[in-house]
């Protein structure tokens, strides 16, 4: 069975996490300085909220599965889609170590769709690693998870929080 997966970059996660615990009616069932991920079962989702640099909004958006032989049906509709769908096996992103396609939506929106294989202690790798060369591993970490070929423009996430051709009040506000 899958799981809808959607990533939200937050500017406060200690607010963030109050607000979405208050949401969901459930405290997070991962928990860690710059990270946290509720997986629902109603409705149905892996939703994670991270702060790490990136503007606050939707990060991407996916679909989990449960096995390889799930993540391999899903590769194939992908293939029929559009050429070029990224992959990455047994990668480290977000607590987790992965095998994933990657694909954007004809607004550009970074679809990821994954099957976790295990979890690891540090956000995107080995924590020696980074202990060894904090600044070098810094980069690679920060733009975990959505690929880099895949930004949101202000103008697509405005889209997304307000629906095509809305237009924002001066609070900011959808219209």
């Amino acid at each position: 069975m899958k799981r809808v997966h959607v990533h939200v970059s937050v500017d406060n996660l200690a607010d963030s996490i109050r607000f979405y615990a208050g949401m969901f009616g459930a405290s997070p069932s991962v928990l860690k300085d710059d990270y946290a991920k509720w997986m629902l079962d109603d409705p149905r989702m892996n939703f994670a909220i991270s702060q790490r640099g990136a503007p606050a909004g939707l990060n991407h958006l996916g679909i989990q599965v449960e096995s390889a032989a799930e993540l391999g049906e899903m590769q194939s509709r992908l293939d029929a889609l559009q050429p070029g769908v990224e992959v990455e096996e047994g990668t480290a992103c977000c607590y987790a170590r992965s095998d994933k396609y990657w694909v954007n939506d004809p607004s550009g929106i970074a679809w990821e769709t994954f099957h976790t294989l295990d979890s690891i202690p540090v956000w995107g790798g080995n924590q020696s690693a980074m202990q060894q060369q904090p600044q070098a591993a810094e980069p690679a970490a920060a733009a975990c998870c959505a690929p880099a070929s895949a930004p949101l423009a202000p103008t697509q996430r405005d889209a997304l929080r307000c629906g095509p051709g809305a237009s924002k009040s001066a609070a900011g506000k959808c219209c």
